[in-house]
């Protein structure tokens, strides 16, 4: 499975399970408020009867205290939403306030007889102390199962807690991975950029070859022309300044060949510059996406430590080691989230660099088509140049008239090459500029390996 489907997998999990457990705390705090309400409700049942006889043996009937205790007491067996008083399940309470019921029953019976007939004051008496102690016996019966409840919910919370624990050391183990393929991308990154500085340093030196082959053709063109004036005005030595001629044009003709050649090299540089570009933009897409995921793991880390810290500060005294694990978790997750954001700033300024390296190498193959355009013309006029001067070198007699027309050609020819000579500039500058943006590019490899 992916990394990335194990965080997305992984969180949901600990969502679930930190919603289970929030609902299963709550439903368990109130429970635990409704034990307090039945044994605070035992205890008003101990405390009414007795003051219900005494009140009897003082001659006063309180009839609405009698019926007050039967609620009581029924709603401690059956429940009472009113009185906030659940249904009775321990079977220890159970018991024991199922006896109060029963010896209730005869105690009103008793309570009854007493008032027709006064001298039965010491049974009621005796009988009121004995559902006293019955009672009694019922409230610690409920005071122990509020215990045991309490003592549950402690564990089940210290269980939680050895969950969350796992969970989140699956968590920072995921992290780790992801950590690692972040890394191996990141080397990626600066192996790729070394290599794209390497090749456009070696189209530099080419291109520079190519400027000074350009002006050596120049120089030769124009002094082909030269040549050809003092043709036209020395008839005697047409033969041997054609002869002449001719061989600085085949000399031209051989660099402008070489200067295609070395152009056509130059554009596939630049193409492979563009395919290892689109590489590199697609490699930093994916750190892009890797940092959000881990900026949004942080994030969610982050919240989730903050209600473990609110869990624990309701759990008291058991909770301050658990709250100091999640004031470390959130420690983390802040650390995490910083790296995020800063990887996310090298990524954007990558993309930058990347984009303007396109535009760069663009502009670049586009010259270089230019520049071969221009040179394969210029090999056509020093082409016709060369039977130009063939024509003349086999036909003295018409050598002035051939040489004007040939001085005429070559001015062309030093024009295009001029042209070819400025265009080879162009090139040279935007290989510059790719160079220049390539080094920008290893230096952020550079600072984001750094920083991963």
């Amino acid at each position: 499975m992916k990394i990335t489907n194990q965080l997305r997998w992984t969180v949901a999990g600990l969502t679930a399970f930190a919603v289970g457990t929030t609902v299963y705390t709550v439903s368990n705090i109130s429970r635990n408020t409704l034990d307090g309400s039945v044994v605070n409700k035992a205890g008003i049942v101990r405390g009414a009867t007795q003051r219900l006889v005494k009140l009897e043996t003082n001659g006063t009937q309180d009839n609405p205290l009698r019926q007050k205790i039967d609620g009581l007491i029924n709603g401690l067996i059956n429940g009472d939403p009113e009185l906030d008083l659940p249904k009775a399940t321990d079977p220890a309470f159970l018991e024991k306030i199922q006896a109060v019921e029963t010896d209730w029953q005869a105690l009103k019976g008793t309570i009854d007889q007493y008032r027709q007939n006064p001298s039965l004051k010491a049974k009621l008496v005796a009988e009121s102390e004995d559902f006293f102690g019955l009672t009694n016996e019922a409230v610690f019966a409920a005071e122990n199962a509020a215990t045991n409840n309490v003592t549950g919910l402690s564990n089940t919370q210290f269980g939680v807690m050895a969950l969350n624990l796992a969970i989140l050391g699956f968590i920072f183990w995921t992290i780790q991975q992801a950590s690692k393929v972040l890394t191996s991308s990141v080397g990626s990154v600066a192996t790729s950029s070394y290599a794209i500085a390497e090749t456009v340093g070696k189209q530099e030196k080419i291109i520079s070859e190519q400027t000074q082959s350009v002006k050596d053709t120049t120089i030769t063109i124009e002094g082909l022309g030269t040549a050809s004036m003092q043709a036209a005005q020395q008839a005697s030595l047409s033969a041997k300044g054609a002869q002449d001629a001719l061989e600085l044009s085949n000399t031209g003709t051989q660099s402008v060949t070489e200067t295609v050649e070395g152009i056509n090299k130059l554009r596939m540089k630049v193409g492979e510059i563009a395919e290892q570009i689109m590489q590199l933009s697609e490699q930093t897409g994916q750190i892009s996406s890797v940092s959000q995921l881990v900026a949004g793991i942080a994030d969610q880390t982050n919240m989730l430590a903050l209600n473990a810290a609110v869990e624990a500060a309701r759990a008291g005294e058991e909770g301050k080691g658990f709250a100091v694990v999640a004031g470390e978790i959130r420690k983390l997750a802040d650390q995490s989230r910083s790296s995020a954001d800063k990887i996310n700033t090298l990524v954007a300024d990558i993309q930058a660099s990347i984009n303007r390296t396109v535009m760069v190498t663009d502009e670049g193959t586009k010259t270089a088509t230019k520049g071969i355009q221009l040179a394969e013309a210029t090999n056509e006029v020093i082409l016709k140049m060369a039977q130009s001067i063939q024509e003349v070198f086999e036909s003295s007699q018409n050598i002035a008239q051939n040489s004007k027309k040939q001085a005429v050609v070559v001015q062309q020819a030093v024009s295009a090459i001029n042209t070819i000579n400025l265009g080879a500039q162009e090139t040279a500058s935007a290989v510059n500029d790719v160079h220049s943006s390539t080094e920008q590019l290893t230096d952020v490899a550079q600072q984001l390996a750094v920083s991963v």
